[in-house]
């Protein structure tokens, strides 16, 4: 397997360069260059797997070349024992036909875990094979940071930097990344939004020496990796929600889109899923996007849900390319007066390619929480506010009740503790290895929202670790 770049213009790689990599030399993200397919009488094969061997089953074709079947499975035994459902991922009924999956089992609750705990072992396997070292750099609107904190921290190969906006992500998801106070883990939290992290991150990678220098990777779902380890939940959820006899739908909380990717990626793999629903808070770029054609980014506002408070979504881009029939000649197209203006228009027939698939809702936090409160008086169920956005977008775009309908849960409630209490009327306790959160000492620096003062930063950083 050979992975190409959506823009065209870089080599080609095997999947542990790709993995180091990150962002591909010509600024555009990695994809294989083929996908591969399982037949139907192979999913029902895989029907009674358990998730461990179902993940070695659908990755192993993405990384056979460099990493042995018993090689995946020892990662991936590793990565997901530490789990608190013996399920890893437990699928939980709601409603008629309609599921939940629970994607916040992991040691940060959040279902950025399930890709991230995977990639910091595949890491720490990669470079201990080269005997190499790495930088990673990563920016976050809450939760990956703290998946990839945990997943990195005290590994001696890694130094780790996570920007995240000062006071814009929630104290719990802080607290979750200012509290590891490991020495290889380096918080940043900058001036601006979101967004303005995720800009800062791209130009290091675009910046050839400094990335060449310091060794630079990436964590955030530009790379690869990550994506290929959340296809491996879209198979589990559908294979017990009734496929491949029956076509399956998903719901998914969206921010930077590579969540439903990652689903998109199970499609083209032979899951049947006959719908995508994004779900969208204030920042509706997607769900404008799906409305009329165009991508036009505007300003980022703050809401319960600060996971989705993004307007520029990366992995888009991916999608885009997909349905462009991997034409990176007007992908770039696209890209390129996206970046000269803040918007861009495709085809019509791209727009028919998406819309047979895909559809969207927005929702602000006044739905949101009335979505919380509905669900807790119906079932007893606690929803944090990025999976009730989920729940109201599956619910109010849904194209056939007669379709398993899965809901993406994509964090636990405690880490929005003050919206949900104020939506159902109930305080989410952490779980027990969390319940100390609040007395733990934090560390993390502050920093102008400036790439010269990241870069300098970083460096100033790995050469008093001696890393550089």
């Amino acid at each position: 397997m050979k992975y190409i770049s959506t823009r065209g213009n870089a080599p080609k790689l095997a999947f542990d360069d790709v993995l180091l990599t990150g962002l591909a030399r010509d600024g555009g993200l990695y994809l294989p260059e083929t996908w591969p397919h399982f037949s139907p009488a192979d999913l029902a094969q895989m029907k009674d797997l358990s998730y461990v061997e179902l993940a070695v089953k659908v990755m192993l074709p993405f990384v056979e070349e460099v990493v042995s079947e018993d090689e995946l499975r020892q990662i991936v035994t590793d990565t997901y024992g530490a789990f608190e459902s013996e399920d890893v991922a437990p699928l939980v009924k709601l409603g008629e036909n309609e599921w939940v999956l629970e994607l916040f089992h992991g040691p940060t609750l959040a279902f950025k875990d399930y890709a991230l705990q995977f990639l910091g072992r595949m890491f720490d396997h990669v470079l201990t094979k080269r005997g190499a070292k790495l930088t990673i750099a990563g920016a976050t609107s809450g939760d990956t940071g703290s998946a990839a904190i945990e997943a990195c921290r005290d590994r001696d190969n890694i130094e780790i930097f996570i920007l995240f906006p000062n006071g814009k992500v929630s104290e719990v998801q802080r607290r979750q990344m200012s509290t590891v106070l490991s020495d290889n883990v380096h918080n940043i939290a900058m001036d601006g939004n979101f967004d303005d992290c995720q800009a800062i991150v791209k130009a290091l990678f675009a910046d050839e020496k400094f990335r060449d220098d310091v060794h630079l990777s990436a964590v955030n779902s530009i790379n690869w990796a990550r994506i290929m380890a959340q296809v491996v939940y879209y198979f589990w959820a559908g294979l017990r929600a009734g496929a491949p006899e029956t076509s399956v739908a998903f719901s998914v909380p969206t921010g930077n889109f590579g969540n439903v990717f990652a689903g998109y990626a199970a499609q083209r793999m032979g899951l049947p899923i006959s719908q995508f629903i994004i779900g969208s808070n204030a920042n509706d770029i997607l769900i404008r996007f799906i409305e009329t054609g165009r991508m036009q980014s505007k300003d980022v506002f703050a809401t319960t849900s600060p996971s989705m408070d993004i307007q520029i979504s990366s992995n888009f881009e991916r999608f885009m390319f997909e349905l462009m029939g991997r034409d990176s000649s007007a992908l770039n197209d696209a890209m390129q007066e996206f970046k000269d203006t803040g918007h861009f228009s495709v085809t019509d027939a791209f727009m028919d390619r998406l819309k047979a698939i895909m559809d969207g809702a927005r929702f602000d936090d006044e739905t949101t929480a009335q979505v919380i409160g509905d669900v807790y008086k119906e079932s007893g169920y606690l929803l944090d506010t990025h999976s009730a956005i989920g729940v109201g977008a599956a619910r109010t775009r849904r194209w056939d009740k007669a379709v398993p309908m899965i809901i993406l849960a994509t964090a636990h409630p405690a880490k929005f503790p003050d919206a949900v209490k104020a939506a159902a009327g109930v305080h989410p306790e952490l779980p027990s290895h969390l319940s100390d959160l609040y007395e733990r000492e934090e560390k993390y620096a502050q920093l102008p929202g400036s790439y010269d003062a990241v870069k300098g930063y970083i460096e100033t950083t790995l050469k008093e670790r001696g890393k550089l």
